[in-house]
């Protein structure tokens, strides 16, 4: 259609379409038509708001892949400088400093572009938390967002070797971004699904090292810990006696309840003496951080 107005070709289809399947069909259109032209026309204003406050001497492509929205723009239409399997590394490089309190590590076993279900990413995972089940979790969800915010093209994710896995235990099949609002639990069998990913501002957070702060994300009470090098985030409860944890002395990286005295290991998943605090996927990025609320942290309190 060279030469053609866009525009108008769009309003001619929306035309043909409301004649064709009905109003309301229009009207769903008309709102679809509106919502990726808000998205394109704020991924423009953001351009030239980063070119235009970029330091002098700067990469410009630099400047626009920093950003979440442009440079996902910049990958749907294939011109993100970085190819699929760089941005997974780097996704894979964000995660590694949380998969080490899990005693684990990530490498990539390859990338099916020609699978049925899309893009598959196959990942193998090792020494993940000495097979802790709550931790294997995390660490899935964890990977899971990083991979699917630095490369979203990835429709699938497959991991293997999970630590300590019971024989015979399937692959772990991660699904990128699951849908919400699935009625009823999950069967038995289920793997749970952790909600929305939220973004925690600085007040919230613990100020300095190995100081402990709860934070509150809609109705669930988290316990934040800094230990030097890193955040952790834990389930604001004692596994052992069920206690509130934010008056929790922290005797260098180990939490010993002040109800029960059972104390846990902060940098390696929470550890403790028969018992096991709640990991949460937790990702610290570009000054951020933003963490995971699993759907089944609610019913247990």
């Amino acid at each position: 259609m060279a030469g053609a107005d866009p525009g108008a070709h769009i309003g001619e289809l929306l035309d043909r379409l409301g004649r064709e399947a009905g109003p309301r069909a229009r009207e769903t259109a008309d709102e679809l038509v509106r919502s990726v032209v808000e998205f394109y026309g704020e991924g423009l204003a953001r351009t030239v708001r980063l070119l235009r406050s970029a330091p002098a001497g700067s990469d410009p492509l630099a400047v626009l892949t920093a950003d979440e929205l442009v440079g996902d723009l910049l990958i749907l239409h294939d011109l993100h400088p970085d190819d699929t399997m760089t941005r997974v590394g780097q996704a894979l490089d964000k995660v590694r400093p949380y998969l080490g309190s899990h005693a684990g590590d990530v490498e990539v076993a390859g990338l099916d572009t020609d699978a049925a279900e899309g893009p598959t990413l196959r990942l193998r995972l090792r020494g993940s938390c000495d097979g802790c089940p709550s931790s294997t979790q995390t660490v899935r969800w964890t990977i899971e967002e990083a991979v699917a915010r630095l490369a979203p093209e990835i429709a699938h994710i497959e991991v293997e070797g999970v630590a300590e896995a019971p024989a015979e235990q399937p692959l772990l099949q991660i699904q990128p971004r699951p849908p919400d609002g699935t009625p009823g639990p999950p069967p038995p069998s289920a793997e749970p699904e952790p909600s929305h990913w939220h973004t925690l501002a600085a007040p919230a957070l613990p100020a300095h090292d190995r100081t402990t702060r709860v934070a509150d994300i809609d109705g669930n009470p988290l316990l934040l810990v800094r230990l030097p090098g890193n955040l952790y985030a834990y389930r604001n409860r004692c596994p052992g006696c069920g206690a509130d944890l934010r008056t929790a002395p922290l005797d260098g990286e180990f939490l010993s309840c002040s109800a029960c005295a059972a104390r846990f290991d902060v940098r390696h998943a929470g550890r403790g003496e028969g018992a096991h605090l709640e990991p949460l996927p937790l990702l610290e990025e570009d000054g951020a951080v933003r963490v995971a609320v699993p759907e089944l942290l609610g019913a247990g309190s």
